[in-house]
């Protein structure tokens, strides 16, 4: 992958990106506003994927977001509502504020260890049962053993299951590929798999599925968005980053926020460009933003 970093003029510098990570952890509590807390509630992927899951499980976290608004008039309804693929229809069918997206995971999250067949087939049901968003999982299986073919064929062939479905209906859908980034462990490998997914049609680039027992890094997420960065100066193609896996307080919403800010700018502090996929961390910032305990989630 050699030439992947020369074509786009970057490899991940491990000692600058330390300092600059230190220095954004010094700022964190000056940086923490009530609206920073605010705009990140309006980022967040509200997400259960238990295996638990039930379809009055989920309608309950719906009816929640339902009757957001009328409880809390001042805060913003989240970016999407995050559930497995055979609730999606529930979720659709469900939501008062279409301006909520549906977000499904797919692929046969979260290992992507199953027959592409299965994995396409998944995200087309997904995206006819409502879904206006589809997270799939790299398949670490041939991108851990470099067989980087058929890792990009995977996300190829999930893309190409999505638009075209997605263009029967009359609709677009976004891809996010999650990299699975506590796996994958070096910064080298986090660009690697940054800048392949992109190339394959990534909208959006993940970290985490929450699954593993190492998930969102701010180490991670600092190389991503320097990635996002690089692919967006070379190809002028905006990509999106979402963050996942154990972001559950004020300061880890805003540690991210700040990495983002800080690579990538203003401009993609915006729902269309940056994401949280997160479960607990709304009543963290409804209870940051109140100075009081929040368990509305």
């Amino acid at each position: 992958m050699d030439s992947t970093f020369a074509k786009y003029g970057y490899s991940p510098d491990v000692e600058k990106i330390a300092k600059r990570l230190d220095a954004i952890a010094a700022n964190i509590d000056s940086v923490t506003t009530p609206k920073i807390l605010m705009d990140c509630m309006a980022l967040m992927d509200l997400t259960t994927l238990r295996t638990e899951d039930t379809p009055a499980s989920v309608a309950k976290l719906v009816g929640k977001v339902n009757s957001f608004k009328g409880d809390y008039p001042d805060y913003p309804l989240p970016a999407s509502v995050c559930v497995f693929s055979n609730f999606a229809s529930l979720v659709r069918d469900s939501l008062a504020d279409r301006s909520v997206h549906v977000t499904a995971v797919s692929g046969c999250f979260p290992t992507s260890q199953s027959f592409i067949e299965v994995k396409v087939k998944e995200c087309e049901m997904a995206v006819l049962s409502g879904a206006d968003e589809i997270d799939i999982v790299l398949a670490l299986n041939s991108f851990m053993a470099k067989d980087f073919v058929s890792a990009r064929s995977e996300i190829r062939a999930m893309r190409e299951a999505v638009d075209s479905t997605a263009a029967r209906l009359g609709r677009k859908v976004v891809l996010k590929v999650i990299l699975e980034t506590g796996l994958l462990v070096t910064p080298q490998r986090i660009a690697e798999a940054s800048f392949l997914a992109m190339e394959e049609g990534a909208d959006f680039i993940k970290t985490s599925t929450g699954k593993v027992s190492v998930n969102a890094t701010p180490v991670a997420a600092y190389v991503m968005c320097e990635c996002i960065k690089a692919f967006y100066s070379s190809t002028g193609r905006k990509v999106g980053f979402k963050a996942a896996g154990g972001i559950s307080t004020a300061k880890d919403a805003v540690c991210y926020y700040s990495i983002v800010k800080t690579v990538l700018g203003e401009e993609w502090l915006d729902k269309s460009l940056f994401r949280f996929g997160v479960s607990r961390l709304a009543n963290s910032l409804m209870s940051a933003v109140r100075g009081e305990t929040v368990t509305y989630f």
